[in-house]
């Protein structure tokens, strides 16, 4: 009888579709379907999208947020910079113009570590003489609400040794004085 009733056990409907037994042992075995790994899977990659793209979002808006503040950081430099000198620096990149005596280090672009616009300007006729400046960043989120608020400046001449100016229009966020 005890042989019999064993092969009454491999016989046996299981009433819980997460349990199986085992035909060698009996034993109750515990599993997921192969339906139910993959619903749990495409659930997990659509998650992992949603929080990818959210990330990258804040990824975007955290760079413009460092590029306004090196902006500011600039800003003040060159202002103290004319406190000294009573001129404007035709290149605030050159190695003992701004840095380090108005700031520690010039900031880049975070994104490639480019240098920021700057265009050392002549507003009185007298291109040896820098009156005046224009700096500006590109930023990456064109619908940033600092960007209706910045110069938006066109061309203007700039000083002898100065770079090239160039157009404030957005998404460039540019400051000028």
């Amino acid at each position: 009888m005890g042989h019999n009733a064993r092969q009454h056990n491999h016989t046996h409907y299981l009433s819980n579709p997460m349990e199986m037994k085992s035909l060698n042992t009996g034993q109750s075995i515990k599993g997921f379907t192969l339906i139910e790994l993959l619903v749990v899977i495409a659930i997990v990659g659509i998650l992992s999208s949603v929080v990818l793209a959210s990330l990258n979002s804040a990824r975007l808006k955290s760079r413009d947020t460092r590029r306004l503040a090196d902006i500011k950081q600039i800003q003040n430099a060159i202002t103290l910079y004319f406190d000294a000198n009573a001129v404007y620096p035709t290149d605030i990149y050159a190695p003992g113009v701004l840095a380090p005596t108005y700031i520690p280090a010039v900031p880049k672009d975070p994104v490639g570590q480019v240098d920021y616009f700057y265009a050392a300007l002549d507003t009185n006729g007298d291109a040896a003489t820098c009156e005046s400046f224009h700096l500006g960043a590109t930023l990456e989120e064109t619908t940033n609400k600092v960007l209706g608020g910045d110069i938006d400046a066109a061309v203007a001449t700039e000083c002898t040794g100065s770079a090239a100016d160039f157009d404030g229009a957005d998404p460039i966020y540019d400051q000028t004085l």
